[in-house]
């Protein structure tokens, strides 16, 4: 490996690496603005310069500068701290001085480094200039004037993001950043832009003069808007969660995450359920605890339990689905599910409903195929990979589904099982590169097995699978891509109709059940019900205005909980604020439900459920592992059922990005974006 001294210390470095890299693995600081380690080099900061030798003698730009062996690099001689204090002062010759106002305040990569790094005064004595402020949609505010035209925010929406809504008009000290046509930005991972711009040009608007970050409790959980299971932040003061933002986790979400996770946290407090509630004379009463467990206990015990159902939504943790599936179990119920959307999943081995190869894995095959996914829809962080993967590697993708556009160019294949079936006896085109590659990936959406042949279509894609490889010896790229952050861990509890049981969409027809009990769902059909509905959830959503008792139950920031994500990795999600009102935790209410049904459940505290949980179901002790991580064996002839498929196309079931679950439907802001991005599709350009 090459050699390179950094102020004489000796460093060896990957070949290709940046003077600015091997640097940092010397362990010094290099100030940078527009560099970042996931965006391509723009080198137009010039921030970062650095004394190099054998070299011209004068300051280079490190970030853009290839180390070579032999090569001495200094950091920190007079002329690196007279050039870095010219390249600051220059930076701050039209920046305002409006830190007490600006929202980046003590987040402010500017402010930071003109303190290392800058001088203790000005020179300029001229007049500022000033841009007009951009629109750029509900997400992101704009204070143009405080721009220093790093370009991160170019080069996210391009690069990684895949839509070119921002850029650069205009030349020399005229440029601006700008959305073009004064249009909104309609990517589902805009957001991003906020935490890569380091000043405060572009800044939260929903978040907008709320908090100081000193303010804050900061408190490191999981996601829960799709079953990625994205490594957050919670950011809360007093009671109120003020904003989320996304941690660093290589092996999920990199670094990003999507609008809907950031922005939907404002629904959290709004249409929430903070009371019992009970329906009398048609009407919804405000009850006591005492009340409501009586009203569902007389009900309950009055109720055969052939003819009570229990539905668990798509938000629920993996404890309070434990504990419903105790107490009803113990009451002999197997009207039980899981698959509010009616997925043909959990009769097989569990490597039948994973994402086996995991998200990481993407970075290693080299030839995908989607089926029944829209991708950009259903997990736009996991889009965003791919399509690095096809931009880096040119990786081969086909898509037999909606025709959609995925922010990168794919082989359309066709639209339902029919088109399946014909690739598996295909010997050319995409069938052919498909078989040729070493690490096939097939990746099969809700679109595929929420119908009702999904199992025949599960068993299609399966055969599919033998035929082109895509389970070898030390790779396995079957994989299953969920909507919902509970349905790993349902399906791994077992959280499925026994025999003879009724699944979601059965339990709601009309005359089927005489008790439904809803944890958390609202995704299903209630119209036709006559049953008695008791909702436990935390919004005024459609299993709430079904109702007869509502009990009020924690939202996923205001309990500690387990949330196995697609991978089947088994990720901890942690409290930052407490519930509202009389909110308790979901396995709390239904430990003290079980008392009241004589049925009382064997565990105390989270702890005890927990020893229990670990106990009945080993895999959720696997805390943070992903079984894909050592692909085991999947016996494909046991993945799906053999039947009938229809000519029916596939179809995402996500309509509307940003309304996929109560939290989301009762944000303000997440009704911002979809009308705005409605909006902005809608219009036509001239040349159009």
């Amino acid at each position: 490996m090459p050699i390179a001294k950094v102020n004489g210390v000796e460093v060896e470095f990957e070949p290709g690496m940046t003077v600015l890299q091997v640097a940092e693995l010397a362990g010094e600081e290099i100030p940078r603005f527009c560099y970042h380690e996931r965006l391509s080099i723009a080198g137009n900061c010039r921030m970062c310069l650095v004394e190099v030798k054998p070299g011209p003698p004068k300051p280079q730009a490190s970030c853009a500068l290839p180390a070579a062996d032999k090569q001495e690099i200094f950091t920190n001689t007079p002329m690196v701290k007279k050039a870095r204090e010219g390249v600051m002062e220059f930076l701050l010759i039209n920046h305002p001085l409006d830190c007490p106002i600006c929202d980046q305040g003590g987040e402010c990569d500017l402010q930071d480094q003109s303190m290392g790094f800058g001088r203790d005064g000005t020179r300029y004595i001229e007049n500022k200039r000033a841009v007009e402020e951009k629109f750029m949609g509900p997400l992101i505010k704009t204070v143009m004037t405080r721009c220093i035209q790093c370009t991160r925010c170019v080069r996210f929406i391009t690069e990684v993001a895949g839509q070119p809504e921002i850029g650069l008009i205009s030349r020399g000290e005229d440029v601006e950043i700008t959305t073009y046509l004064e249009q909104a930005v309609t990517s589902e991972l805009s957001g991003n832009v906020i935490d890569l711009c380091p000043v405060g040009a572009l800044t939260s608007k929903p978040y907008a003069f709320n908090a100081r970050p000193w303010e804050l409790k900061k408190t490191e959980s999981v996601d829960v808007m799709d079953a990625m299971g994205a490594a957050i932040r919670v950011d809360a003061r007093a009671n109120a969660v003020l904003r989320v933002l996304p941690r660093v986790n290589e092996e999920i979400n990199e670094e990003w995450i999507s609008d809907k996770t950031r922005y939907a946290c404002d629904g959290l407090s709004r249409q929430r359920l903070d009371q019992p509630y009970v329906r009398v004379g048609g009407k919804l009463k405000p009850a006591t605890w005492a009340e409501a467990f009586a009203a569902v206990a007389a009900k309950v015990g009055a109720a055969k339990s052939e003819r009570i159902g229990v539905v668990a939504g798509d938000l629920q943790d993996s404890e309070s689905m434990k504990a419903a599936l105790d107490l009803f179990g113990s009451l002999g119920v197997k009207n039980l599910d899981c698959r509010q959307d009616g997925a043909k999943l959990g009769a097989g081995p569990r490597e039948s409903w994973l994402f086996n190869s995991t998200f990481a894995g993407l970075d290693e095959a080299d030839a995908v195929l989607l089926i029944g996914t829209n991708l950009k829809l259903e997990a736009p962080v996991l889009n965003a990979r791919l399509r690095r993967n096809w931009v880096q590697r040119d990786v081969a993708v086909g898509v037999i589904g909606e025709q959609a556009d995925l922010t990168f160019k794919y082989e359309y294949l066709g639209a339902g099982p029919a088109s399946l079936a014909s690739l598996i006896k295909a010997r050319s085109g995409f069938a052919k590169v498909f078989k040729d590659a070493k690490k096939p990936l097939i990746i099969l959406g809700a679109g595929a097995v929420a119908r009702e042949d999904g199992a025949a279509v599960l068993a299609l894609a399966a055969e599919a699978a033998g035929k082109f490889g895509v389970v070898a010896e030390g790779w396995n790229g079957f994989n299953i891509l969920h909507g919902a952050a509970s349905r790993v861990g349902g399906l791994d509890l077992g959280f499925v109709p026994g025999e003879g049981g009724l699944a979601a969409a059965d339990q709601v027809k009309k005359g089927a059940l005489d008790v439904l009990f809803l944890l958390g769902a609202d995704e299903l059909d209630l119209s036709a019900t006559d049953a008695f509905v008791v909702y436990l959830g935390t919004h005024g959503d459609a299993g709430a205005h079904r109702a007869d008792v509502i009990l009020p139950g924690a939202a996923y920031t205001e309990k500690d909980g387990l949330y196995v994500n697609a991978e089947g990795r088994v990720q901890m999600g942690q409290r930052a604020v407490f519930p509202r009102g009389q909110a308790r935790e979901d396995w709390a209410i239904l430990r003290a439900l079980s008392a009241q049904l004589g049925k009382t459940l064997p565990y105390d505290s989270l702890a005890q459920l927990r020893n229990k949980l670990f106990t009945d179901h080993p895999s959720f002790g696997a805390i943070d592992h992903a079984p894909g991580a050592t692909p085991a064996a999947l016996d494909l002839s046991a993945v799906g059922a053999r039947g009938e498929v229809s000519d029916a196309p596939f179809a995402s079931p996500v309509k509307d990005f940003y309304f996929t679950n109560p939290i989301a439907r009762a944000s303000v802001t997440m009704a911002e974006c979809s009308a705005s991005v409605a909006a902005a599709r809608g219009k036509l350009m001239a040349a159009e």
